[in-house]
C-alpha cells in the first residue's frame, strides 16, 4: 500500500517551504565557497582548506541514504524538520568557530542536517506532483536556485568585506526558521502504521566504507590498503542488504538500468561540479589576486545557467524524453570542463572563467533534471525516498572524493616549494593578498598553487568526459507514456509506473538495448 498525502496538505504553502530549504542549500554552497579563502586568511590552516568542504560533504553523504530510508519508513515531514533544525544549529556554531579545526567540526554538524534537506525536498515534490507537473515545477525550483546563486556570491562578498565572514553562516537562520514553521502547519501526510526494522548493520558498514574511501582519496601511502578494505566491506554490505528485512540501500533498485546509469552519472557529475565550485574561487583569489567579490562573480554564472537550463529541460522533457536532454547536457558540460582546463593560466581573465562556469551550469541543468525525474518515476512511494536519496548520495560521494583527492594534490604541490611556511600561504589568501610578503615568495606560492589547480581542473575534465561516455548507456524511455499512466487525484497519487518494465519491453540493439 502506498501511503498517500493527506488531502488537508496545503500544496502551495508546502512548495514555498521547500523552496526555502532549497534556497538555503544553494546559498550555503555559494556563500561559503566565496568566503573560504578569507576564512583561511583569518583562522589559518591552508593545508586543511579542502577539509572545510570535505567534512560537510562527508557528513551529508553518510546521512543522505539514512534520511531517505527513514522518510520511507516514518514519513517525509519529521525527517526534513529534523534535518533543517540540525543544519541551523551547525550554521550558528560555524559562525562561532575560533579555529579551522572547530570550523571543520561544526561544518560536519551542518552536513548532518543538510543530508536531509535536498533529497527529502525532492522526494516530497515527487509525492505531490505527477511526471508532467514534476517536470514543469523544476522551473520554479530552478528559478529559486538561480536567485540564490546570484545573491549568494554577491552577498557573501559584501558580508566578508563589510562585516565578517562569520555572518555568511548566520544568513541561513531566517530562511530555516520560516521553512520549519510553514512545513509544520501546511504539510501533512498519512503513513502506514506497522512495525519497522531499521538496518543498523548496513548503516554501520556503509559509514565505514565511506570513511575508508575518504581516507584513501588523499593519495597517502596507505591508499591501496584503505581502498582494498573498502572493496571487501562493499561485498559484505551487499550481502547484508540482500538479507535485511528493510535494507538501507535495496540492491534490487540498481538492477534497473535507469538506476544503474543514474548512479554512475551522479558520482561523476558530483565530483566535477563540487570540485569546480570549490577550486574556482581559490584560483581567482590566490593565483589571480582577485577579491572575494570577484571570486563570487566567477562561479555565479554556473548558478544562473543551471536553473535556466533546468527550466528549459523541464519544459522539453515530455516532448523529447529523458535521453536527449541527458546526452546534450553531458556534451555541454564536457566542452566547458575541457575548455576551462585548457585555458587555465595566471593570465586568464575572470570573464573567461565565468563563461566556462556558466556553460558548465547549463550542462548540469539539462542533464540533472531529467535524471532526477527518471529515477523518481522508476519506483513506488515506499521506495521513492531511498531512490531519490541514493541519487543525491552518489553525487555527494563523487564530490567528497574529488575534493579530498584534489585538495591533497594541491597541498602536495605547495609542499614542494622549498622554504615556504604554511603561514605564507595563509597570508596569500587573506584580504591583503600577501602584500606584506616578499615578491619572490608571492610569485613562488602563486605558481605552486597554479600547478596544483591545473592538475585539478584537468581531472575535472576527465570526470566530465567519462560521464558523457557513460550517458550513452541510458535507455530510451517514453516520458509521455508515464505521464498518461499516472492518475491525477489531487495530493494522493498512485505509485509511478515501473521503469524496469518499460526497459524490458524495449527491443534489443547493437548498442546494448538502447
Amino acid at each position: 500500500m502506498s501511503p498517500p498525502n493527506s488531502p488537508t496538505t496545503h500544496r502551495p504553502a508546502t512548495v514555498v517551504a521547500l523552496l526555502f530549504a532549497l534556497f538555503m542549500a544553494a546559498m550555503e554552497m555559494t556563500v561559503v565557497s566565496t568566503a573560504m579563502p578569507t576564512v583561511v586568511g583569518d583562522l589559518g590552516g591552508i593545508a586543511l582548506y579542502s577539509w572545510v568542504f570535505t567534512a560537510y560533504m562527508l557528513a551529508a553523504t553518510v546521512t543522505v541514504p539514512v534520511y531517505g530510508k527513514l522518510a520511507d519508513m516514518y514519513g517525509r515531514k519529521p525527517i526534513i524538520l529534523f534535518g533543517v533544525a540540525v543544519f541551523l544549529v551547525g550554521s550558528v556554531a560555524s559562525g562561532q568557530a575560533r579555529s579551522i579545526e572547530q570550523l571543520i567540526a561544526f561544518r560536519a554538524l551542518q552536513g548532518l542536517g543538510a543530508g536531509a534537506m535536498q533529497p527529502i525536498t525532492m522526494t516530497i515534490i515527487g509525492d505531490l506532483f505527477d511526471v508532467e507537473q514534476r517536470a514543469k515545477i523544476q522551473g520554479l525550483f530552478g528559478g529559486v536556485w538561480g536567485a540564490a546563486g546570484i545573491v549568494g556570491p554577491l552577498v557573501g562578498g559584501y558580508i566578508v568585506s563589510a562585516l565578517s565572514w562569520r555572518w555568511v553562516f548566520y544568513i541561513n537562520v531566517p530562511a530555516g526558521l520560516v521553512c520549519m514553521a510553514v512545513l509544520t502547519f501546511a504539510y501533512h501526510e498519512s503513513v502506514e502504521k506497522r512495525k519497522r526494522v531499521f538496518d543498523v548493520a548496513g548503516t554501520l558498514v556503509l559509514t565505514t566504507i565511506l570513511l575508508l574511501l575518504l581516507a584513501g582519496s588523499g593519495g597517502s601511502g596507505r591508499t591501496v590498503l584503505f581502498l582494498g578494505i573498502a572493496g571487501v566491506l562493499t561485498a559484505v554490505f551487499i550481502g547484508i542488504e540482500k538479507r535485511a528485512t528493510e535494507p538501507m540501500l535495496p540492491i534490487d533498485l540498481f538492477s534497473r538500468r535507469v538506476m544503474a546509469v543514474a548512479t554512475v552519472l551522479g558520482t561523476l557529475l558530483g565530483g566535477a561540479m563540487i570540485a569546480t565550485v570549490t577550486f574556482v574561487p581559490l584560483h581567482v583569489q590566490a593565483v589571480l589576486g582577485g577579491s572575494a567579490k570577484e571570486a563570487g562573480r566567477a562561479i555565479t554564472p554556473m548558478l544562473i545557467g543551471w536553473p535556466v537550463a533546468s527550466a528549459i529541460s523541464g519544459r522539453l522533457l515530455v516532448k523529447v524524453g529523458f535521453r536527449p536532454l541527458i546526452l546534450t547536457g553531458l556534451g555541454v558540460l564536457t566542452v566547458a570542463s575541457i575548455g576551462l582546463a585548457a585555458a587555465l593560466s595566471p593570465d586568464l581573465s575572470v570573464i573567461w572563467i565565468s563563461l566556462a562556469t556558466g556553460l558548465f551550469g547549463v550542462g548540469m541543468g539539462l542533464a540533472n533534471t531529467a535524471l532526477i525525474i527518471a529515477v523518481q518515476s522508476s519506483v513506488e512511494w515506499k521506495q521513492r525516498g531511498v531512490a531519490t536519496a541514493s541519487t543525491m548520495f552518489f553525487r555527494t560521494i563523487g564530490g567528497t572524493l574529488a575534493v579530498g583527492a584534489l585538495g591533497g594534490v594541491i597541498a602536495r604541490e605547495l609542499a614542494k616549494t622549498p622554504g615556504v611556511p604554511a603561514e605564507a600561504a595563509n597570508a596569500l589568501l587573506g584580504p591583503a593578498h600577501g602584500k606584506d610578503l616578499a615578491p619572490e615568495l608571492v610569485h613562488s606560492l602563486a605558481w605552486a598553487l597554479e600547478d596544483g589547480l591545473h592538475i585539478a581542473f584537468w581531472a575535472i575534465a576527465v570526470l566530465a568526459v567519462t560521464a558523457a561516455v557513460a550517458g550513452l548507456m541510458f535507455p530510451r524511455i517514453s516520458v509521455a507514456d508515464k505521464a498518461d499512466a499516472e492518475v491525477r487525484t489531487g495530493d494522493a497519487l498512485p505509485a509511478s509506473p515501473n521503469v524496469a518494465e518499460a526497459e524490458a519491453a524495449l527491443p534489443s540493439s547493437p548498442n546494448g538495448g538502447e
